[in-house]
């Protein structure tokens, strides 16, 4: 009756089951917050009815694919709820960390380790597959351990654009996935479907192979044209003690031509995941200078968080059940990111504050950039040291012939 009174809907009672903690993420139509009911936390996505007006199917279909899905490498769902202006989507709470941070506090990380990780988000990609479902949006950032466990799963998150196909061939043609991971036929609105989630992970390979992305453009363009080109370089320096069989498995996944891409089922069948190929080499090096912007990171995604968290308050100014709460921010966040950004190649400090394009900008610019662009760099400037030295000998040879 209450609920009726104040315009509630009936399920709306299963909100005060839940104590609300910290915002872990926002993005365009809502948060993510942590909560507890019962003893136990869950993570509960809320999103603005005003942001999906008259996409609301986008929801009910997140909810139904969450529902669906009983696999141990896939997050959990448990419920869901509504008040008069937010759907409210409870999931198990993954709290051991995302995937390539988890990797940067072991002290050896190895191809065999590589091979162990990609199989088990295999596995979920195979789980969904089977059932006709595209996740769409393969990252790092969506492959989570559920514990601080050294044995903890690894769990494939965040089905917001997920789509369950009406055939085992069945296409689709909105646009979908982050920059760096969306295969090209979604970047050319060629029409796209399973194969997209192989080639995801075939950069994520990539990339937990060598700690470099295998695209390296900045913009869309140079992206489309790149992927297209289907030029995967192994780059000497960061791929001499990796295995053959790993590079064949990279390059049967980022093939330009879905229709020549590795199923998940053929994947998954691939000698590099048995381990028997794979070597001890130890990847840890390399791969902790790619995540060493982390402060950086760290400090524009949580500036960014605020500004989102903001903006969504903006748009519910009211925020009658008060569940859009304010982010966990440091008190140094600011300045940490900022005097990171000041040591930018001796560049002046970067402004921390303004719209999320020049945040996104200057994360491209002081992590995309440095850490990806200048071990190209390097890798140029020994193949053009050992051509000089090369040539070098050869001319000492020469006059050596010439003076005998």
């Amino acid at each position: 009756m209450m609920n009726k009174l104040s315009g509630q809907p009936d399920s709306y009672d299963k909100k005060a089951q839940y104590r609300f903690g910290r915002t872990l993420g926002a993005g365009t139509y809502g948060i993510v917050r942590e909560a507890e009911c019962n003893g136990e936390r869950y993570a509960i996505k809320i999103i603005l009815k005003k942001n999906v007006k008259g996409n609301e199917k986008m929801v009910y279909d997140e909810m139904v694919l969450l529902q669906r899905m009983k696999h141990k490498n896939i997050v959990r769902f448990h419920d869901w709820f509504e008040s008069k202006d937010k759907y409210y989507i409870v999931t198990q709470l993954a709290t051991g960390g995302e995937l390539f941070d988890r990797i940067c506090e072991y002290g050896k990380f190895t191809e065999k380790d590589a091979a162990r990780t990609i199989k088990e988000v295999l596995e979920a990609v195979d789980y969904l597959h089977y059932n006709n479902v595209v996740h769409r949006d393969l990252k790092p950032e969506n492959l989570l351990y559920l514990s601080k466990d050294p044995q903890s799963s690894l769990v494939l998150a965040d089905f917001g654009i997920a789509k369950m196909l009406d055939s085992k061939e069945g296409v689709l043609s909105t646009m979908a996935g982050s920059f760096g991971y969306a295969a090209p036929e979604i970047m050319l609105k060629q029409g796209h479907g399973k194969p997209v989630d192989m080639w995801s992970l075939g950069v994520i390979t990539y990339t937990l192979l060598c700690g470099y992305s295998p695209f390296r453009s900045e913009n869309v363009a140079d992206l489309i044209e790149e992927c297209r080109n289907g030029r995967i370089v192994f780059h000497g320096r960061y791929w001499k003690d990796v295995s053959t069989e790993a590079k064949e498995f990279v390059l049967a996944l980022l093939k330009p031509e879905a229709s020549r891409r590795l199923t998940s089922e053929e994947a998954l069948n691939h000698v590099w995941l048995t381990g028997t190929t794979a070597t001890d080499f130890n990847l840890l090096p390399e791969f902790r200078a790619y995540m060493a912007k982390a402060r950086l990171k760290r400090g524009i995604e949580i500036i960014k968080l605020a500004n989102r968290i903001e903006s969504l308050k903006m748009q519910d100014p009211d925020d009658a059940d008060g569940t859009l709460g304010s982010p966990d921010i440091p008190s140094d966040t600011k300045e940490m990111a900022g005097q990171a950004l000041s040591k930018n190649n001796g560049k002046p400090g970067l402004p921390t504050e303004g719209p999320k394009k020049s945040l996104s900008k200057l994360a491209k610019g002081a992590i995309f950039r440095e850490v990806v662009l200048a071990k190209v760099r390097e890798e140029k400037e020994k193949a053009e040291r050992e051509k000089a030295q090369a040539a070098a000998e050869a001319n000492a040879k020469k006059i050596s012939s010439h003076e005998s």
